[in-house]
């Protein structure tokens, strides 16, 4: 809204000119998001207390978690507030990256918003059944996939490319587009879900891995800047920087409530709003691979998952003393906060670990 608007005044003013660069723009999405978090989260956080929309804490898990019982949750619906609004005002809307991008976030934080209403104020344990839950994440994940491929404007954006190589390139065609697509969203989506355990563990890894594809959504974007460092281009992907900016800030602000001891949660409206997110951006700048290695915590929640309930099948044993594995270090003697800062700490080498791919090609 803002960007159009700056587009109008640009035609008589030139010192408008200056809001077409999108790097100005993800950084005032990036500030707008912030202060919206931290303006309208005092009155959301007392609004949730208000209706007693409290945490549940399970009881087979660390003690040291049961004095959060009764903590406000569903505190994602700020993230994605803040994200949304950020977002349409400093974001290119001819843009059906942007639009798209948008559509996702909704789409599952209204999937995470349903889980949560069941669970927190109907008072039903089980949530939404999780038949269901996967039914209506695959079929926003699915709609997402073919939207992206069949509003395709150049082969690269359906082409599967391999890090580190410069020629390296498997067309996907309609099928394996959509279900690479489909996977990345939904299980990012479901990874940053079993990652939101602890006060900020997922939305600090978040933070990073948004900014370090929005690097590569202004790279991918740019003709220039793509052709230099042997990246796909694609275009109309540098807008989605914005959307990134939106979603760093709205974190920020998020986690300024969320940090040790957390005043609220972010409840799955925001865990499996955010992943798809991250999912759909890694999708559209073609750098699954690049994702999975920035969101290195997120795949290690899930695959501990995994791994546990597979031991634990096959021979009766577990692996970890507790999954997702942050539970396994806390049970060890951890402390709540060291195990989150540790975590970010890796977090962060695992970001510029994938921004390094941008030159080693």
């Amino acid at each position: 809204m803002l960007y159009w608007l700056a587009k109008q005044l640009a035609v008589d003013y030139s010192l408008f000119n200056v809001f077409s660069y999108q790097t100005l723009r993800a950084i005032l999405a990036t500030m707008s998001a912030l202060s919206i978090a931290l303006l309208i989260g005092p009155r959301m956080i007392a609004r949730l207390s208000r209706y007693q929309i409290g945490q549940v804490v399970r009881t087979d898990g660390p003690r040291s978690h049961l004095p959060k019982a009764g903590t406000p949750t569903m505190g994602g619906a700020l993230i994605i507030v803040a994200i949304a609004i950020a977002t349409l005002l400093w974001a290119d809307l001819s843009n059906r990256l942007v639009w798209i991008a948008l559509a996702v976030l909704l789409g599952f934080g209204l999937i995470g918003f349903w889980d949560d209403y069941l669970k927190l104020v109907v008072g039903n344990s089980r949530g939404l059944v999780a038949r269901w839950k996967y039914f209506w994440q695959s079929v926003v994940g699915i709609g997402a996939a073919a939207w992206l491929y069949f509003t395709a404007q150049v082969p690269a954006e359906t082409t599967f490319f391999v890090p580190f190589f410069k020629m390296v390139g498997l067309p996907l065609g309609a099928a394996g587009f959509i279900v690479l697509s489909y996977l990345m969203i939904v299980g990012m989506s479901n990874a940053v879900n079993l990652t939101d355990g602890l006060d900020g563990l997922a939305i600090g890894p978040a933070v990073m891995v948004a900014t370090g594809l929005g690097v590569f959504a202004y790279a991918s974007g740019n003709a220039v800047v793509a052709n230099y460092l042997s990246i796909p281009r694609v275009p109309g992907a540098g807008e989605l920087v914005i959307f990134c900016g939106a979603l760093a800030g709205a974190g920020l602000g998020f986690l300024w409530f969320n940090t040790y001891p957390a005043q609220v949660f972010m409840g799955d409206i925001g865990a499996l709003a955010l992943g798809a997110g991250l999912g759909l951006v890694a999708v559209v700048v073609r750098q699954e691979i690049v994702a999975l290695v920035m969101g290195g915590i997120f795949v290690l929640e899930t695959a501990s998952v995994i791994l546990q309930v597979a031991s634990f099948k096959l021979t009766g044993k577990r692996i970890f003393r507790m999954a997702p594995i942050h539970h396994h270090f806390e049970l060890k003697g951890w402390p709540e906060p060291k195990v989150i800062v540790r975590f970010w700490i890796i977090s962060l080498l695992l970001v510029l670990t994938g921004l390094a791919t941008l030159k080693l090609r």
